[in-house]
């Protein structure tokens, strides 16, 4: 961007068997220089679908975008669905590398297609709520293109900011690399939009076409049959896969009755309402919704976030007065962190608050739990979802203060109003499940390279869901092996294209986990160890982070998870230190 130059460059060698996270986290190990700032011109923007992505391997369409993130000050990967990767697989496109910054006021975007690599000035795309931004971008591309970028937040460079996606009918922005501050690195490169044309281009072949078809085709019998990731309804017509009919806010009720779902700034594990807000209420406010509005009707579930998701765990919120669209995913952790974290209960409010991230272009973690600390702060009351929503509407005002901030992360927003309990590892927000319920998602939060993040290391698929019909005891504090074995696994997962919620049927099934290895040794023609694999991506992330300057140290939960108990259990996170140093003591 400091030339406004393009280049194509073959895929080096040491990368051949890298795509998805794997190859940003590679291309930011060896060519950002870790103590640099994340908003000047020598942090770099890296985009990768995953390996699989355009291959008709089942829910593989998955993008993964790196950097060094504004928000923890470490080596970031955040991973989303969408139209991207599959467009960006079909063009054969392995990974984008945005670096340097323009001195100029200007915005551009880049647009990618067949053989064509541009970078075009597109000022009348600054400044837009991403909902104009895509219906815009759709009428001047009309080939249905991959759209990502960032929206307000990013181009004021603010920490809250993730890079948004176009949903597979282009009508909303909701499909979220949310994490770590990323669209702010993109705002510093003054892009707002990168747009993938796949028009003429062809589906990648795999070099061993019998293994990855053999592989497929058991991996999406083990998606299909499992009762988390299968088909909408059994034999009888009754409800049957969990995410097709409920979406990951099956979680909701789940999470509640296990006394981890943190509620009110993390003060309590139970809230009484979540019910109100969980995929139960969507599930029954579509069917309501579409027996009044029939045809008209937008609201949905079993919805895929990417064109050959076959887990369709996305969903379409509508209004319940119109039956039109109003936010589109309302995912288990948004509607937790503008929901229960904030203690409303109102679906419709939920609702007007995610779609208000999606417009702005925010992290919808990240945004709750900055809100909640306006709340712990006094400027809003819990449980004010209208007060909420005016909250965040003001981050539209360039000029307004409260605007600013309630963009700028918990961490800072809690420490500028004298708040203590603030929920953050390395500087990122605490998802959706209380690390003193479940103590091998505390480590996960605590150890990731990442900062707290539940998708770094799933553990609550082994700690509530179960493996294999067996739960690992979610008190139990030795939790190292675990989370280490988790976090190596998602590692290939991203990489490879595959959604990590395809892991609830590889876990219970083997023939669908070496379905998933067989699609990936198929596409590459050699074998891939999926631990190795996993663990070299991790050592690439931990070395880049302690040259940035962190230490074991910086892999702790706040203090407060030590002291305070959580009701209704009344527990602390007691996981000692040794403990926690045993996820990664040999790297």
């Amino acid at each position: 961007m400091s030339d406004m130059s393009t280049k194509w460059e073959d895929l080096p060698k040491k990368y051949e068997t890298l795509a998805g996270r794997a190859l940003t986290t590679a291309i930011v190990h060896d060519e950002v220089e870790p103590t640099c700032h994340p908003l000047r011109e020598k942090n770099k923007f890296v985009i990768s679908p995953g390996l699989l992505a355009g291959t008709p391997a089942p829910s593989s369409g998955r993008l993964s975008v790196g950097g060094k993130s504004p928000l923890t000050g470490g080596i970031k990967e955040a991973n989303a669905g969408g139209l991207t990767a599959t467009r960006l697989g079909k063009i054969g496109i392995r990974a984008i590398v945005i670096e340097g910054m323009p001195d100029t006021d200007d915005w551009y975007s880049i647009v990618v297609g067949k053989e064509k690599a541009e970078i075009v000035k597109t000022n009348d795309y600054a400044g837009m709520g991403l909902y104009d931004l895509i219906e815009k971008i759709g009428e001047d591309y009309d080939h249905r293109p991959g759209i990502i970028g960032c929206g307000i937040a990013g181009q004021r460079l603010l920490k809250s900011a993730g890079i948004f996606g176009n949903n597979i009918e282009n009508t909303d922005p909701g499909r979220y690399a949310g994490r770590g501050g990323l669209g702010a690195v993109l705002g510093s490169k003054r892009i707002v939009a990168i747009i993938s044309d796949d028009h003429g281009c062809d589906t990648p072949k795999p070099k061993d076409e019998d293994k990855f078809t053999e592989g497929r085709k058991a991996l999406a019998k083990a998606l299909n049959n499992h009762p988390v990731t299968g088909r909408l309804e059994d034999e009888e017509g009754n409800p049957y896969g969990g995410l097709k009919n409920y979406g990951t806010n099956i979680l909701m009720n789940i999470i509640n009755e296990a006394g981890g779902l943190p509620t009110r700034g993390f003060k309590s594990g139970r809230f009484d309402h979540a019910a109100k807000v969980s995929g139960e209420a969507v599930h029954e406010l579509v069917d309501k919704t579409n027996k009044k509005f029939g045809d008209k009707a937008e609201g949905k579930y079993g919805h895929p976030c990417h064109p050959g998701c076959v887990m369709a765990c996305s969903n379409i919120v509508p209004y319940e007065d119109t039956g039109k669209a109003h936010v589109s995913p309302l995912e288990y952790e948004s509607a937790w962190a503008l929901g229960t974290n904030l203690e409303i209960s109102d679906l419709q409010d939920v609702a007007e608050l995610n779609r208000l991230c999606n417009d702005l272009g925010l992290d919808t973690i990240e945004a709750g739990n900055t809100l909640a600390m306006l709340m712990e702060g006094g400027m809003i009351d819990y449980g004010d979802g209208p007060a909420a929503i005016k909250a965040l509407k003001q981050a539209y005002d360039a000029s307004s203060p409260l605007g600013r901030l309630v963009c700028s992360g918990a961490k800072v927003v809690g420490e500028t109003l004298g708040v203590s309990r603030i929920p953050v590892v390395k500087g990122q927000s605490l998802p959706a499940y209380d690390p003193r319920a479940i103590r091998g998602i505390g480590v996960t939060y605590a150890t990731s390279t990442m900062g707290a993040d539940h998708t770094s290391g799933y553990t609550i698929a082994a700690e509530i869901l179960g493996v294999k019909g067996k739960v690992s005891d979610p008190r139990e504090i030795e939790k190292a092996e675990l989370s280490r074995n988790f976090q190596a696994t998602t590692a290939y997962i991203d990489s490879s294209g595959y959604c990590v919620f395809i892991a609830f049927a590889i876990l219970d099934d083997d023939d669908g986990f070496n379905g998933m290895v067989d699609t990936v040794n198929g596409f590459l023609g050699k074998e891939i160890d999926v631990a190795q694999y996993g663990l070299d991506v991790l050592e690439m992330e931990r070395n880049f982070n302690k040259a940035a300057g962190f230490t074991n140290k910086d892999d702790r939960l706040p203090e407060f998870f030590h002291t305070e108990q959580l009701p209704p259990h009344n527990v602390t996170f007691d996981v000692p230190p040794e403990e926690i140093d045993k996820v990664y003591e040999d790297m």
